[in-house]
């Protein structure tokens, strides 16, 4: 029983994770109603990144900084000269487009990182550990779960209430009549899908130290992050948060309690909430 508040506060850091990439996943179909396959490998992209200027500099601080920019440059690249061209034909193009950028960006990584995992040290406070209602927590799964709620409450705010929030939101439900008032909609929607490819690195650089980089990460998170949009509602922000909390907590002490089918307890949850509300938890119907 000891180890249950342990194997909580793990399940909140992970979850503070998901949320990290499923964010931009949910604001990218949420906004523009692409189902984006590259997003994990943008999130890798991240992950390594910050591997490198953490070799360079030393500094995990900016690669905070320096990554996502990055990202956001390269989303912004491959949505106006990649998925802008097929989007007007619909899911299939776009899903097959990002899957093929999405195994590009892997092959990519292994030629030029290698084919192997890389330890990430960020030194500093944020590799010591804390006294936490009696126990002793690692500091870096605390700072993962804060950089969860300061990022989902910006995003709030940005959506909810600010002008570019309610842009944004207008030309999703009407893009001809933002267009007619002179706002380009072409670029508020390249502008989203780079913010969506920043959000996923960021959440790589956030997850290099935690889980170590290496090439198949994409393909692990993006599993769990699809299940969190599936259950919690696409392109629901509320729902994403729900979900995270739900599956973060479930593999935790499904670990603890039941490892055999701990794996499987995510994909038992998803097939539960698709019986009884397809749509998800806050899913539109």
């Amino acid at each position: 029983m000891s180890d249950i508040p342990v194997f909580f506060l793990h399940g909140l850091a992970y979850a503070g994770l998901l949320f990290l990439v499923s964010s931009g996943l949910t604001l990218v179909f949420g906004m523009m109603n692409v189902l984006n396959f590259a997003h994990a490998a943008f999130y890798m992209l991240g992950a390594y990144f910050s591997y490198t200027v953490l070799r360079i500099t030393g500094n995990f601080w900016l690669s905070i900084i320096i990554c996502p920019i990055l990202l956001f440059l390269i989303g912004a690249l491959v949505e106006r000269f990649l998925l802008r061209r097929v989007h007007a034909f619909g899911h299939l193009h776009e899903l097959l487009l990002t899957f093929g950028l999405a195994y590009i960006i892997t092959e990519s990584v292994k030629w030029i990182w290698g084919n192997y995992p890389l330890a990430v040290s960020i030194g500093g406070f944020l590799s010591g550990q804390v006294d936490l209602f009696g126990l002793t927590y690692p500091i870096y799964r605390l700072f993962i779960l804060l950089c969860a709620v300061i990022v989902g409450l910006i995003m709030c705010f940005v959506i909810y209430k600010t002008k570019v929030g309610v842009i944004v939101r207008a030309a999703v439900n009407d893009s001809e009549m933002v267009n007619a008032l002179g706002i380009n909609v072409s670029s508020v929607f390249m502008n989203v899908f780079a913010a969506g490819a920043a959000l996923s690195g960021f959440a790589g650089v956030i997850a290099g130290p935690l889980l170590t980089t290496y090439p198949n990460m994409a393909n692990e998170i993006l599993i769990d992050a699809f299940v969190v949009i599936v259950v919690g509602g696409f392109g629901s922000l509320g729902g994403a948060l729900l979900a995270s909390l739900i599956i973060g907590e479930l593999q935790s002490f499904g670990v603890l309690l039941i490892p055999k089918l701990s794996m499987a307890l995510i994909y038992m949850l998803m097939a539960a909430v698709l019986v009884i509300k397809p749509s998800g938890l806050f899913g539109e119907e």
